[in-house]
């Protein structure tokens, strides 16, 4: 899948949730319980990160044996139609049309998946009245039934995790839910952030892409929307009988940070600032101006640079605003990011080809030079404006790790091109 589409299906939903009120079980008198409930077990399974960028939050299901029948099914919330290819389906995800489904599998089939793909499983037994695995038991029977299988995916608040989660606050009565309202530390930016460790792309972009709606503090519950975190309050609340490691792999390995790779850019950004000279007028220069020392060098890193600048700011700008327009996923809304990534950067693109490919400032007209060095002085102004707000607290949007590590190399860049990477073409008068 291409990389502006990954990022696309990565994009996050709803920053205000709250627990789904479980629908009423219509005509629950026709759902056959089984005769004796103690031969009937429930297991929570929960799946570790995978390798694939989609398996970087874990999964979740749900095991139910009858012992008297001999039945044993796995029930998995996170499973979606791709069969309308790849293009359509992260084009329906960005717009915030998500049908996932439930699937009911035998063990070995569900659990041949997760070894064949490397990753730790657990399996845990629930501890449940004959009451509790009675309502949990008509509630799996009514999600069995064919207009209840599929439901709207909400990234945080209505998953694989979620539906296993809200299933047994149900059967508890509200148990788990009310022991699990203490407000922590995390915030939903820190969990998406961490858990594409591994992919520090993705990681970086999605730190970009998101806006201020999932910096709020998580309570435990809402932080249960997490696999592991799941199990984590079961067993400390004692709501598991006995433990089992299904089988176990070494989770993926964190990548280099691509903040500081980011930061790093700042640093040759620096040294071409420092290499400015004034240059003489040349013969079809109108101006005697500023150029950079050595330039078949140096302006071809500045190219270099450049197209890293111009296409990853621009496609940035690019998501963001077409999110804000198109997509109803309310955390690409009103991205303050936007101070910073326009759209409008891809055009930069040219220019840097230009000084990469001929190694020396990019030749315009004066009407044209006047053009683009307002457009870095506003670009340098909307960069201002977003520290100010970084360093007070200012929009309720997360933007300290932007403003430290991505904000100096784009403003060391605009100061270089305004300074020294263009080069005004003399208009001649014939009399």
């Amino acid at each position: 899948m291409p990389v502006l589409l990954l990022l696309l299906t990565m994009m996050l939903m709803l920053a205000q949730g709250v627990a789904h009120a479980q629908p009423t079980i219509e005509n629950r008198q026709d759902i056959q319980v089984p005769n004796n409930l103690n031969q009937l077990e429930f297991y929570l399974i929960t799946v570790d990160v995978g390798a694939n960028v989609w398996d970087n939050f874990g999964h979740t299901a749900l095991r139910v044996v009858d012992n008297t029948t001999n039945t044993d099914l796995i029930f998995n919330w996170g499973l979606f139609d791709t069969s309308i290819g790849n293009l359509r389906f992260a084009a329906n995800f960005a717009r915030g049309i998500m049908n996932y489904q439930l699937g009911v599998a035998p063990p070995a089939w569900e659990l041949g998946r997760y070894q064949a793909e490397g990753r730790s499983v657990w399996q845990d037994r629930l501890r449940l009245t004959a009451e509790q695995k009675r309502t949990l038991y008509q509630r799996l029977a009514w999600n069995l039934r064919p207009e209840n299988i599929s439901y709207d995916y909400e990234y945080f608040f209505d998953n694989c995790t979620t539906r296993v989660r809200d299933y047994l606050d149900e059967a508890l009565g509200g148990a788990l839910s009310n022991q699990t309202q203490v407000l922590g530390q995390r915030t939903f930016r820190d969990e998406v952030v961490d858990h594409y460790a591994s992919v520090p792309v993705i990681a970086f972009s999605l730190n970009i892409l998101m806006n201020g709606n999932i910096d709020e503090r998580m309570t435990q519950w809402q932080r249960m929307f997490l696999p592991l975190q799941l199990r984590e309050q079961l067993l400390r609340l004692g709501m598991i009988e006995e433990s089992e490691t299904v089988m176990s792999f070494a989770p993926p390995e964190a990548g280099p940070s691509a903040n500081l790779i980011s930061l790093l850019l700042a640093l040759p950004m620096l040294l071409l600032l420092l290499s400015v000279r004034r240059a003489s007028i040349a013969s079809f220069s109108s101006q005697p101006g500023f150029a950079l020392r050595a330039p078949a060098v140096s302006y071809r890193l500045l190219g270099l640079l450049g197209l890293i600048i111009a296409l990853f700011s621009g496609v940035y700008g690019l998501i963001m605003s077409l999110g804000w327009w198109l997509s109803s996923h309310q955390d690409v809304h009103g991205n303050l990011n936007l101070l910073l990534f326009w759209p409008t950067d891809l055009l930069g693109l040219g220019v840097a080809f230009s000084w990469l490919l001929k190694g020396q400032a990019y030749t315009l007209s004066s009407t044209r030079q006047q053009f683009v060095t307002a457009y870095l002085v506003l670009h340098l102004l909307a960069a201002l404006v977003y520290l100010v707000m970084a360093l007070f607290g200012l929009g309720g949007q997360h933007l300290g790790s932007i403003a430290l590590y991505v904000l100096p190399p784009l403003i060391l860049y605009a100061l270089v091109v305004m300074i020294a990477g263009m080069r005004p073409i003399r208009s001649f008068r014939w009399s």
